[in-house]
């Protein structure tokens, strides 16, 4: 299934440049190539206040500090809220450096920042139901990966999920909702029925699509200059767990 979009006009993060993408290849542009972050430093990052968000991280690294928050979130010893936010606020006025990016569904009980145990500035979200790679989506984090040079890219899938549990059920439903439906049932096909199957195949899925329906993000992951993973956020004990 194809599915295109054009975008007239684009927000200020996105320098206002015009573009075309669709579901199964993006448009023939570069998309900012020369934005992408030059050299890396093999360093971890570590939630000191007023440090800098953006990553001298490698990938792998991106990704170990996402995890490593989620840690300190589930474990209740948050260290995001002990940072000064006049400073932080003052140093990100100017610009905005995150070091990783979600794709996360929009559901309410899914706070990104906090249960990755980042403050302003660390991470690049992008949300909506059923976290779904929309061309909009897609453009939104080729964006924070070209331009930002975000390391890691995590789609988030959540236990019980409103929009999967829509589409497995196929009901009908008022408005636009069902939208989502035809980007979901791959998942739902692939599940034999079980939700959370479902939900983590979603996320696989839509990480698949990031790495292979981009050439901007492979790209970038080929040259070893960026990560695309799935992880599973479970509601109850609030721990994020990588897919394979």
């Amino acid at each position: 299934m194809k599915i295109k979009t054009e975008i007239s006009s684009a927000c200020v993060c996105c320098g206002g440049a015009a573009h075309r993408t669709s579901r199964t290849g993006l448009s023939r542009r570069s998309f900012l190539g020369t934005g992408v972050a030059g050299a890396v430093a093999a360093t971890t990052f570590a939630a000191i206040p007023g440090a800098s968000a953006q990553s001298a991280l490698l990938p792998d690294a991106a990704l170990n500090a996402l995890l490593a928050g989620n840690r300190r979130f589930v474990e209740q010893r948050l260290s995001s809220f002990d940072e000064d936010l006049g400073i932080l606020k003052q140093n990100t006025v100017a610009k905005q450096e995150p070091f990783a990016a979600i794709l996360s569904c929009a559901d309410s009980r899914v706070p990104v920042e906090l249960i990755f145990d980042q403050n302003i500035g660390r991470l690049f979200v992008t949300r909506v139901a059923g976290n779904i790679a929309t061309p909009e989506i897609i453009a939104s984090l080729e964006y924070g990966a070209a331009v930002l040079g975000t390391k890691a890219i995590l789609v988030l899938g959540h236990a019980n999920c409103g929009a999967i549990k829509a589409a497995m059920q196929g009901k009908e439903v008022p408005g636009q909702i069902s939208g989502l439906y035809a980007f979901l049932r791959p998942a739902i096909d692939a599940a034999g029925g079980d939700l959370d199957a479902a939900i983590k195949a979603n996320a696989k899925i839509q990480a698949h699509l990031l790495a292979t329906a981009s050439p901007v993000l492979a790209g970038l992951v080929e040259q070893g200059k960026l990560k695309i993973a799935a992880g599973f956020y479970a509601l109850e004990s609030g721990k994020v767990t990588l897919l394979d």
